[in-house]
């Protein structure tokens, strides 16, 4: 991966489809997802993400969610991105998404994907996996994490998933607040964690973990920028400017609608680079800094 040629690192890019065809969620919440985003590539396959991001000459984190005992869905294979990324190491780099209700084989899986396979972190969806991220279970999960120095994503705030459908397709928002990551970050230090999303309606405390917990960042996913609260933005250019990493969620949202919205905040210019690229290089130990 040539850094110098990158425009930019998106931290937060979802494989949907699998090679198999199978999708990671359920009919009803990907109809769901779709419409509350008004997305415009759907399912789209891991070569054809590779070429997508390739053409706007920016890397992209891909991922996927396993909430299978939660949903009934099977995740994509982590092993097909893992692949597709040692197909295409000019713009993928592999993350995982494991079960945590799975319990030992999740802990399995993330050993051999780590060791085997590369994968550099992993991805966990508070609500649709349907656990606390402070909640015990889990925690051996997070010790695989932090031995192998890679880096925990959690899911924040709001979600789009479930959105609209009837009861909000059961997922319940109580799951994403960040401070149960605070427990996570102060339990496991040596752990790198994402906060994913600008995390409504607990946005002040995402920021307060992250300005308290240095090894915590935060990735701008999800929303449009049009839509940041004015102090997510303050904090992005001061207290936060090494921590606020740029994301997408595509195919959900595209990098192109989200660069150019973000091209018209008030963002200082010794900022920009780093949120689009350098911050992300950095975490992801693509760069000696």
């Amino acid at each position: 991966m040539n850094l110098d040629e990158l425009t930019a690192i998106d931290v937060h890019t979802h494989a949907e489809v699998s090679a198999k065809g199978g999708t990671s969620l359920s009919a009803e919440l990907d109809g769901a997802a779709g419409a509350y985003f008004k997305a415009e590539h759907r399912h789209p396959t891991l070569p054809e993400i590779a070429a997508y991001y390739r053409e706007r000459r920016m890397a992209c984190v891909v991922f996927t969610v396993d909430a299978e005992s939660a949903t009934g869905t099977p995740p994509v294979p982590n092993e097909e991105i893992a692949e597709a990324a040692a197909e295409n190491p000019d713009v993928i780099i592999p993350f995982a998404g494991v079960d945590p209700y799975k319990g030992r084989a999740a802990v399995r899986q993330l050993r051999r994907l780590f060791g085997e396979f590369g994968v550099k972190g992993v991805k966990f969806h508070p609500n649709l996996q349907a656990f606390h991220p402070n909640d015990r279970m889990a925690y051996p999960l997070y010790e695989a994490i932090e031995e192998a120095g890679a880096i925990a994503v959690f899911h924040t705030g709001q979600t789009g998933i479930g959105a609209g459908a009837p009861g909000g397709g059961g997922i319940r928002l109580k799951y994403s607040d960040p401070m149960d990551v605070d427990d996570v970050a102060a339990d496991f230090p040596g752990m790198r964690i994402i906060l994913a999303h600008p995390s409504f309606p607990w946005q002040d405390e995402a920021l307060a973990v992250a300005t308290h917990k240095p090894q915590v960042y935060i990735d701008l996913s999800g929303w449009s920028p049009k839509y940041f609260p004015p102090v997510l933005v303050r904090y992005a250019n001061s207290l936060l400017k090494d921590k606020v990493l740029f994301g997408s969620d595509y195919p959900l949202l595209s990098p192109d609608r989200w660069l150019a919205d973000f091209a018209k905040l008030p963002i200082k210019d010794e900022v920009r680079p780093k949120i689009l690229k350098e911050n992300a290089a950095a975490l992801l130990g693509l760069t000696d800094r």
